[in-house]
């Protein structure tokens, strides 16, 4: 908990103002699901997608921020989770700032979602599902391989758990689904919970 010597400074502009100007509402995306699933693929294809459609939209991916405000942490369970708290904390700000940010985390704990849930005023927990066996053979990065030969310790799936969602607001299967098909789920999903404004 922060000490006397913080204090709460209010802001001068309001959240309805910004979202007033960006013409849709702020929130979170919040992309979960084993490595190989498809988060990074889907959470910057839809960015690059709502943004050419006029939103105010910016993807956290995972990857990116362990190479710099994270890049102090490892994968035991209390480092995932610190992470997934800074990721949490940083995601409501865009969100407080009007924007749509697409969280992309394995975040395999369901507690750690759970608090990250709580930071912004619109979360949406989205499952992007794909079995192991598919994630498997997928292995872009290779990182299966090496735990699997015992090189990575710690990972998600093989030794370490992976908690389901258990109420996700939305979930793209991707061991069914195309790219293509999982990005126009996605984008149906935004245009009801995010619906943008034409005129002005």
């Amino acid at each position: 908990m922060p000490g006397p010597e913080v204090a709460h400074v209010h802001r001068r502009v309001e959240l309805a103002k910004r979202e007033s100007r960006n013409r849709h509402p702020g929130g979170v995306l919040w992309f979960t699901g084993l490595s190989g699933a498809g988060k990074s693929t889907l959470a910057f294809a839809l960015e690059e997608c709502l943004f050419n459609d006029g939103y105010q939209v910016y993807v956290l991916d995972g990857d990116n921020l362990r190479g710099g405000l994270s890049s102090d942490l490892r994968f035991t369970h209390i480092d995932r989770t610190e992470n997934i708290r800074r990721a949490g904390q940083v995601a409501a700000l865009f969100a407080n700032a009007g924007l749509i940010c697409i969280a992309a985390f394995i975040s395999p704990y369901r507690s750690d979602r759970a608090t990250a849930a709580t930071n912004a005023k619109r979360f949406h927990e989205i499952y992007i599902r794909a079995d192991l066996p598919t994630c498997e053979r997928r292995d872009p990065k290779g990182l299966y391989k090496l735990a699997r030969a015992g090189e990575i310790k710690n990972f998600t799936a093989i030794d370490d758990v992976y908690e389901e969602p258990e109420h996700p607001a939305f979930v793209v299967d991707t061991t069914e689904l195309t790219i293509e098909q999982s990005l126009a789920s996605l984008t149906g999903f935004v245009a009801k919970h995010f619906p943008l404004r034409r005129d002005g």
